[in-house]
């Protein structure tokens, strides 16, 4: 019998047979990542046990630069959009390993979109607790049932009421900082939440490598924004939006300003701001969101 092998038996792999090969490829990709995921998770649990015992593990910068860096590297047809997605999921499983995650939302209308803009941030699952007001919010995170509140963003004509960044000023302890800007991801695609937001922490913020922050200042009530503009300048500021608040009768201003770079407490431009009717309060920082195709 001749073992010289059939034309069936030599003929090209059919298109089932080529299926079934790339989905069992896929099936060792999927156990690559899963055990690349769970041995991600060993290290971060390393990490949290060298940290200070009762500090909030809430590092915001450092997760902005991880996204970052992985976004400069991406190739292929994969959409962009689809790494800081995958990658907030991640950082926020993570993150929960090493304490309380609640979420404090604050959402004074229903259609607003702040808790979808929360959960694509600080994850889909994630516990959250939504407050009509700033100050719930804040308290949540002040008595530590919650982790981080995330807040409308301050505008001119907001009331008394909705002017949270105001309470910062006090720095009572424990002492709350702006530590994010929300959505860190744009442009927003349709149906994603337009709605733009502040995260505040009872943490320090920390660098991204590329961060703007926010100054509370005290001034007499006569200051006009041109003043204000060239007193920051003046003392080495790039100042961008800026919110100044007058009281009706009250002899002074409060301003809330968006300024160029990382700035920490004993940054000495501080000091040369001129006609500051007391010490200027950095509110906190954020990464500067990112920008891009999708």
């Amino acid at each position: 019998m001749s073992n010289t092998p059939s034309s069936a038996d030599s003929s090209p792999a059919t298109a089932q047979e080529q299926l079934a090969a790339l989905r069992a490829e896929l099936d060792g990709l999927d156990d690559s990542i899963h055990d690349l995921l769970m041995r991600r998770a060993e290290v971060v649990e390393r990490v949290g046990a060298l940290g200070a015992k009762g500090k909030v593990p809430l590092r915001p910068g450092r997760e902005a630069s991880i996204v970052r860096r992985l976004l400069a590297r991406h190739r292929g047809k994969l959409p962009r959009r689809v790494i800081p997605r995958l990658w907030r999921e991640l950082l926020a499983g993570t993150t929960a390993m090493q304490g309380n995650y609640t979420i404090a939302v604050c959402q004074t209308d229903p259609a607003s979109g702040f808790i979808a803009c929360a959960r694509e941030h600080f994850g889909v699952l994630s516990p959250m607790r939504v407050h009509r007001t700033p100050a719930q919010a804040i308290g949540e995170v002040s008595a530590g049932t919650a982790i981080a509140a995330v807040l409308p963003m301050p505008t001119d004509d907001e009331t008394p009421g909705n002017a949270w960044w105001t309470a910062l000023l006090h720095r009572d302890e424990p002492r709350i900082h702006v530590v994010a800007r929300l959505p860190f991801w744009a442009p927003r695609s349709e149906g994603a939440p337009q709605v733009q937001g502040l995260v505040v922490a009872a943490a320090a913020p920390d660098p991204s490598g590329d961060d703007r922050s926010l100054l509370g200042l005290e001034f007499s009530a006569e200051i006009s924004r041109a003043r204000l503009a060239a007193a920051l300048t003046a003392a080495g500021f790039t100042p961008g939006t800026t919110i100044l608040r007058r009281m009706a009768g009250a002899p002074v201003a409060h301003a809330l300003v968006d300024v160029a770079g990382f700035i920490a407490d004993g940054d000495p431009r501080l000091a040369a701001l001129a006609d500051a009717q007391r010490p200027p309060v950095v509110l906190g920082a954020y990464a500067v969101p990112v920008d891009g195709e999708t």
